[in-house]
């Protein structure tokens, strides 16, 4: 791996020429950026994914109920261009699969739409809604919008400050990036994380003064669930099932599930195109479980031994105060 780095080191160099370059045009004004008059949060990470953005927008969704909320993401891998409103018909091929999982758990508790470009999306969110606050997802690079609050997430197992830029690592910027953050979020740690744990990881992340840093867990309900039905972990009368996942890091997925089950385990990559012959082998196992945003992937072939199982984050201690 290191050899392979060493190799890659070069191209890192360059890739680092052109975001800081971005990132000063941006500082001195020489890109604009615009501000709305209503709060912007904004959600990212520096690494190219598998940080837990989708359970922190839903945090914040949690965390503001009673105010009238949008969410705007760009719709990762979507088919279609520009901006739309997400309805419960869509599919995730039409406005991807996170802002979809998000409508379809929120409903109309929440606006929810998809634009590459934020700002045009912004502003189609307030000439159509009155909104109270706009929640961006992923959009920690997307600087043409200067949001009122950053929060920047990092893995557990990765954090940015141990990392390194595209293609040796899996920076999308550099480090020096994170000072943009108001609120640092490690995701993904354990139960049982220490203060002591703790204290070392914040002394690496070497927060700024105007920075704090807060702990986050991965945690699983008890039930799995189907568009119209849910069940308890327990009710599975099956000693084995299939765990289908397309996310970029199924770890905690998998092993929770091995807690209970027997586990064979069908791995695709991040954010998945099935095809029907993928399907066909889905369809033929006995009883499948698989992450809530794949479901929204697999949702329209009506697949009635596939379940999803829903998580949340949870905070280790004191929780951000926004």
């Amino acid at each position: 791996m290191q050899s392979l780095r060493n190799l890659l080191f070069p191209f890192s160099i360059l890739y680092d020429g052109i975001t800081r370059t971005r990132n000063w045009a941006f500082d001195n004004g020489y890109l604009t950026q615009e501000t709305f008059d209503i709060p912007v949060i904004a959600v990212g990470n520096l690494s190219t994914g598998g940080t837990g953005k989708t359970p922190m927008i839903e945090w914040l969704i949690e965390h503001f109920k009673g105010n009238r909320i949008a969410v705007l993401s760009r719709g990762y891998g979507r088919e279609t261009k520009g901006y739309i409103e997400i309805e419960n018909h869509h599919t995730a091929a039409q406005v991807g699969d996170e802002p979809l999982q998000i409508k379809l758990k929120y409903n109309d508790a929440i606006v929810s739409a998809v634009c590459e470009k934020r700002v045009d999306g912004i502003r189609e969110l307030l000439k159509n809604h009155s909104i109270d606050i706009i929640l961006l997802d992923d959009a920690f690079q997307h600087r043409y919008v200067k949001a009122s609050h950053y929060i920047l997430l990092t893995s557990y197992d990765r954090l940015y400050s141990n990392d390194y830029l595209l293609p040796a690592g899996n920076l999308r910027e550099s480090r020096k990036g994170a000072n943009r953050a108001h609120t640092i979020v490690v995701t993904k740690c354990p139960e049982n994380l220490s203060q002591a744990e703790m204290d070392s990881m914040i002394q690496q992340l070497k927060p700024l003064k105007n920075q704090k840093v807060y702990f986050s867990t991965i945690e699983y309900e008890k039930r799995v669930s189907q568009s119209n039905r849910s069940i308890l972990l327990d009710e599975l009368k099956f000693d084995k099932i299939t765990a289908v996942t397309g996310i970029a890091k199924p770890a905690p997925f998998i092993n929770f599930l091995k807690k209970q089950f027997e586990v064979e385990h069908l791995e695709y990559g991040d954010h998945h195109r099935f095809r029907e012959s993928e399907i066909d082998i889905i369809a033929a196992q006995d009883i499948v479980i698989t992450t809530e945003k794949d479901y929204t992937r697999l949702s329209p072939w009506d697949l009635p031994r596939v379940y999803y199982l829903p998580m949340k984050i949870r905070f280790l201690g004191e929780e951000p105060s926004l």
